[in-house]
């Protein structure tokens, strides 16, 4: 390169730096500058991108202060958390139908109020349209924000038709409070139906059963996957990364469909990112896994507990008393995650019938060494 045109070049980006720099730190008030610093630093990396910003030396200093910004900005906040109620038209099961409308009872009598809740997925049993429409009419009780995630039950009846009219697309993220969330669709099946001409409900009966083998494992599949690899190469990498899923993200037990097959591809495609908990349900128990840098809790159910499985259990898992059969809320329950500035969580297990049960942060971040949850007195069958 000619010397003088590289010096012209150097000349005009260090002037460029100090305007960015000099808008940036004008701002008043700290929400104004965090926001302004959001927009400006978009730009920044579009004009990254273009190739535009050559001085390649100078761009290792402006990430140290992106990164640093950007931690500064996560504020500890709380959302609480319901799942698998797995509801029966009120003619068959008005239990199970109780049961949702005490967690939203709970939630709502939070004081302060969450910022949002998590709907963690199988709202309904079989997908009917009965079912979905009393969940979705017993959840706009919640005073707080809702964020869906789909379960197999929800989905299989009309492939997920009626759930996306009234709950929305099953794959989604967005932003709060300096992290960013995905709720990820991972209860895909492979085609076992159209060969064997079956019917809308007898596919779907054959989802609902776990075990049978008739049908695949779950998995986020190709598009799935496509869709999450997009969605995170928007995310910088010091952004923490909260994924909500209904299967959890890794191969529990395959019996019984507490499994996700690409399970591997999908934390690769996570395992990039600095800090990332996945929150999952179906297994419908405590659940506490670390795979790497990723952390992963499971959800409690409103409607059954589930035992846990003879093999394959994670090893940070601290179980839960196994329930009394005479109890039909045992076992059961709702939470809250209160999100921290690390952007890790501190899982709240509002258990019914019990004490609570919290797996903490550090629990998870020391491996198990530190902050270690109460163990069971009574051991799964």
């Amino acid at each position: 390169m000619n010397p003088l045109k590289w010096i012209k070049r150097r000349e005009e980006y260090l002037r460029e730096r100090k305007l960015w720099m000099d808008e940036l730190m004008s701002a008043g008030r700290a929400e104004e500058g965090r926001r302004k610093f959001m927009k400006m630093a978009a730009q920044a990396l579009g004009v990254a991108a273009a190739g535009k910003i050559v001085p390649h030396a100078f761009q290792p200093v402006e990430v140290v202060q992106a990164s640093k910004t950007q931690a500064s900005m996560i504020e500890p906040f709380t959302f609480a958390y319901i799942s698998d109620s797995h509801l029966y038209e009120k003619t068959l099961n008005e239990r199970f139908v109780r049961q949702l409308e005490r967690a939203v009872a709970d939630v709502n009598a939070l004081d302060p109020q969450p910022d949002f809740v998590l709907y963690g997925g199988d709202l309904a049993q079989l997908g009917q349209p009965g079912e979905l429409r009393l969940g979705h009419q017993i959840l706009k009780e919640l005073k707080a924000p809702v964020r869906m995630m789909v379960g197999e039950h929800d989905w299989f009846l009309d492939m997920g038709d009626l759930w996306k009219e009234l709950f929305g697309p099953p794959n989604y993220s967005f932003d709060h409070k300096g992290m960013h969330f995905i709720t990820l669709m991972s209860v895909n099946e492979k085609d076992f139906w159209t060969d064997k001409g079956l019917t809308p409900m007898q596919r779907m009966q054959i989802v609902a059963g776990l075990d049978d083998g008739r049908q695949s494992r779950f998995e986020v599949g190709d598009e799935g996957r496509e869709w999450l690899k997009r969605d995170l190469a928007r995310v910088p990498r010091t952004t923490p990364v909260v994924v909500f899923s209904h299967s959890p993200l890794y191969k529990y037990y395959r019996d019984w469909n507490f499994w996700t097959e690409d399970a591997e591809q999908v934390q690769a495609l996570l395992g990039d990112h600095e800090s990332v908990t996945v929150i999952h349900g179906h297994t419908h128990q405590v659940l506490t896994h670390r795979v790497g840098k990723i952390h992963f809790h499971g959800m409690l159910s409103t409607a059954w507990p589930w035992p846990y499985a003879p093999e394959g259990l994670p090893r940070l898992t601290v179980q839960m008393n196994r329930p009394d059969p005479f109890n039909q809320t045992d076992g059961l329950g709702d939470g809250t995650l209160r999100v921290k500035k690390t952007g890790r969580v501190d899982k709240h297990y509002n258990l019914w019938n019990r004490n609570p049960m919290i797996v903490s942060e550090r629990y998870l971040t020391s491996n198990g060494a530190e902050d270690v949850p109460a163990k069971i007195t009574l051991p799964s069958y």
